[in-house]
């Protein structure tokens, strides 16, 4: 990665907020397993949901897992927190437009998290941008605000199990996201952004998931870089 891609945003609300408007577009080529990866979160995401859950989406964006999980249950009451205020805009504009029942939070993970309780915690493509003890740190506070029986579905992007395993499906994500379109213009300004990136392994978050207090963390889905981390607060 160059220098310049590093360096052109001074913070991750800035590089994350001059992507909002085109985000979302944009995702289908950067995740190349995209159906499967938020499939399989949204499954386990609405898995036993009651009709009218109370939802929390952590680094919501532009709030594309919480619209899709509104579309299973229409009911729901979502609550969006991000840092890059144009996403939360975005978001806003979209559940609107459809009726959906939300509110937004800006600020950042590491701050408390709204009360609660919640049936189910979300997240897409965020937690990666804290660093391994403040991962573990959020997994103690999500358990903290879950309904007892809630689930926790993180999908997310990990790091390979080796480093050489790690720069190996970086280089093909890059040549995955190319085939399905994405350019050079794309491509850095998602380099960019990963440049704010702190993954960890799919089994090291397991286990801090299990350090946590959450009943039957698993990883039932992986794909190189993009994995879906699933836990219960205890009934």
């Amino acid at each position: 990665m160059s220098e310049t891609s590093i360096s052109k945003f001074e913070t991750i609300e800035s590089a994350f907020g001059a992507a909002a408007g085109t985000y979302d577009s944009a995702r289908r080529r950067l995740v190349p397993c995209f159906d499967d990866f938020y499939g399989t979160a949204l499954r386990f995401a609405t898995l036993d949901l009651p009709e009218a859950p109370h939802v929390l989406d952590l680094g919501a964006g532009t709030g594309l897992f919480s619209a899709l999980v509104a579309a299973v249950r229409p009911r729901a009451h979502l609550t969006l927190v991000d840092s890059a205020e144009p996403m939360l805009a975005e978001a806003t504009r979209a559940l609107s437009a459809r009726g959906v029942a939300h509110e937004v939070r800006h600020q950042d993970l590491a701050e408390p998290l709204p009360h609660g309780p919640y049936d189910a915690v979300i997240s897409a493509l965020a937690i990666h941008h804290l660093g391994d003890d403040g991962k573990r740190d959020l997994y103690r506070r999500v358990l903290g605000v879950l309904a007892p029986g809630g689930v926790f579905v993180n999908a997310e992007q990990v790091a390979g199990p080796t480093p050489r395993l790690d720069e190996l499906y970086d280089r093909w994500w890059e040549d995955d996201a190319r085939a399905r379109g994405s350019g050079d213009a794309e491509l850095a300004a998602a380099r960019a952004r990963m440049a704010f990136d702190r993954p960890a392994t799919a089994a090291d978050q397991v286990g801090w998931l299990c350090e946590a207090g959450f009943t039957d963390p698993a990883c039932p889905y992986a794909h190189l870089r993009f994995a879906v981390l699933v836990g219960w607060s205890p009934s």
